[in-house]
Parts: C-alpha cells; sequence; structure tokens
C-alpha cells in the first residue's frame, strides 16, 4: 500500500453520508488515546510555549489589575469597593478573534511504512489536538476550519472540539471561510494533492482574511522511497495500483518530485504570507508542536 500524490483535491464522493459516517466512527475510535496523547505532549512542550492572551483595545474583559498612582486609566469603582485598593478594568486585545485548526482526514493519511510508526492521520491528531489544547490553556478560543460551529474555550473545550473534529471531518482542503476574518488558520496534511487545487483552495481562505499556518505530514519512506526490486504501489483513493519491477530505478525521479511539490507549497505559503513546514512521522510531536506554536505567537504581538 502507497498512497503517492492524490489525483485529485477532493476524495472520491466527499458528501456520501455513508463515507462521512464511515470517517466519522474511524476518528472517534482513534480519539480517546490521542486526547490522552495530546494532552502528555502538551504538557512537555508548555514550558517553552510563551502565552499569547495579553492587555490591550477589544470588547472582552481580560482582567482586573492594581491602579498605579498617576497613571491615566479609568478606575473600575465597583471592583475596587469590594476591597481596600483600586483597580483598572483591562480588556483583551483582539487583533486575533480565535484559531480555527483543520486536519486531513482524508484515506491517504491512514498509512504507515512500518509497524514502529504512528499513520499519518494519527500524528496529524495529536497535533491539532496538542495545539489546540496548548492555545485552550492560555485563554484562546479554537474552532474548526470549515466548520459552521462556534469556536470554543474554557473547561471542557479541548473534549468538545474534539467531538466536532470527528463529526464534521471532511475529506480534501475546506471551502468555508466564515469565521475568518483577522483569524489564524493551521491546516494539517499531507498536501499530496494537485498544487492548483491547493493553491485554489488557499487563496480563498488568503482572502477571507485568514493568516495560515501550514504543517507538512510525512512518512520517512514518502521521502526516500526506501524500497527495491518488484513493488505494486496502490492509490489510497482510487486512483488505481501501479507494478514497479525495480523500485530503486524510479527513485531518483520520485524524489525530486516530491521535493518540487513542497518546494511549490513553500513558495505558495510564502506569496501569501503563511508559514510553511514540514514533520516526518518518525520525529517527536513536540519539536513541530513547540515550532508551530511559536509561528502563532509571533504572528500576534501587541500595540
Amino acid at each position: 500500500m502507497w498512497p503517492l500524490f492524490r489525483s485529485s483535491n477532493r476524495s472520491p464522493d466527499p458528501a456520501d453520508p455513508a463515507r462521512r459516517a464511515l470517517t466519522a466512527e474511524a476518528l472517534a475510535d482513534r480519539l480517546p488515546p490521542l486526547l490522552i496523547e495530546a494532552e502528555r505532549v502538551t504538557q512537555t512542550v508548555a514550558a517553552g510555549a510563551h502565552g499569547r492572551r495579553r492587555a490591550g483595545p477589544g470588547e472582552l474583559f481580560w482582567q482586573f489589575r492594581r491602579y498605579q498612582p498617576g497613571e491615566a486609566a479609568a478606575i473600575d469603582w465597583r471592583q475596587s469597593a469590594r476591597g481596600d485598593h483600586l483597580y483598572v478594568r483591562e480588556t483583551e486585545w483582539a487583533a486575533a478573534e480565535t484559531v480555527r485548526v483543520w486536519c486531513d482526514a482524508s484515506p491517504s493519511m491512514v498509512w504507515r511504512s512500518r509497524a514502529d510508526l504512528p499513520e499519518k492521520r494519527d500524528r496529524a491528531l495529536l497535533l491539532t489536538l496538542a495545539l489546540a489544547a496548548l492555545l485552550l490553556k492560555g485563554g484562546e478560543r479554537v474552532g474548526l476550519l470549515g466548520s459552521g460551529s462556534a469556536p470554543v474555550s474554557g473547561n471542557g473545550a479541548l473534549f468538545r472540539l474534539s467531538a466536532r473534529l470527528a463529526a464534521e471531518a471532511e475529506a480534501g482542503l475546506p471551502g468555508a471561510t466564515a469565521g475568518l476574518r483577522r483569524g489564524e488558520a493551521v491546516l494539517v496534511s499531507d498536501f499530496l494533492m494537485p498544487l492548483d487545487e491547493i493553491a485554489a483552495d488557499l487563496r480563498r481562505l488568503a482572502a477571507a482574511g485568514a493568516n495560515g499556518h501550514l504543517l507538512h505530514i510525512l512518512d520517512p519512506a514518502e521521502e526516500s522511497l526506501p524500497y527495491e526490486g518488484h513493488v505494486r504501489f496502490q492509490g489510497m483513493e482510487g486512483e488505481g495500483e501501479i507494478l514497479v519491477r525495480r523500485a530503486e530505478e524510479i527513485r531518483d525521479s520520485y524524489v525530486a518530485r516530491l521535493a518540487a511539490h513542497r518546494a511549490g507549497l513553500a513558495a505558495l505559503a510564502a506569496e501569501l504570507g503563511w508559514s510553511f513546514a514540514t514533520h516526518h512521522t518518525d520525529q517527536p510531536p513536540q519539536a513541530a508542536l513547540l515550532a508551530l506554536h511559536a509561528r502563532l505567537s509571533g504572528r500576534r504581538k501587541g500595540p
């Protein structure tokens, strides 16, 4: 079994209720252990992740703080009346209202080259959930990209988000752009789709106002094609199969094609002002999570 490159950005019949039900059921089965693992990964990187929330111009309440003599700030008399000190009511800086995430649930993600490696789908889910957990711990609101559901925050938010992720799983890049104004979008996928289709979808998201971050998930064998001799490559989304009699003879051309594809993704991200990074499933997830969170934090600078 080998995912190859997808022939389309969309899996066959993505709106088929039976296919959606099977995808949702498969994701739901995987979520409980992945939620536990996501919390563990989050704990290991939390010390190195700096919070993104801060005081500033906005409509949402942020915190009360002690009034400093001489400063030009309105005192909150109701809060001050509860104690012996004067307090100022601060609002939260609202340059980015929410972070919306998307995790690829297409069949090509359900693959691994070795039994000791996670499937690409599981690693993508783990990183998506761990990022959401890290953001939620910092007081952020997190939603699903392409979903009509509202973003979540507070206690129990991660569980609610994971349930929505399973119920609303889609194959192919998300099409809906609602709620993206002044927001950020994180897309986690192998992106093994035609570049022109990817470009069309990402440009539409960018035009809706999203600041984007692409996390490219690959199995290490997809980088090097380490096979020799007779190998049957089978597309996992209905593309058919190819029998190669000497796999080593196509290795150089395959590696060059993958490199060109990744360069195209990176160039597209640069064109849109988005970030782009590649993560291999034989690498620990903590480094990818911390780097992605740092990119999100770097985009959100205070006034």
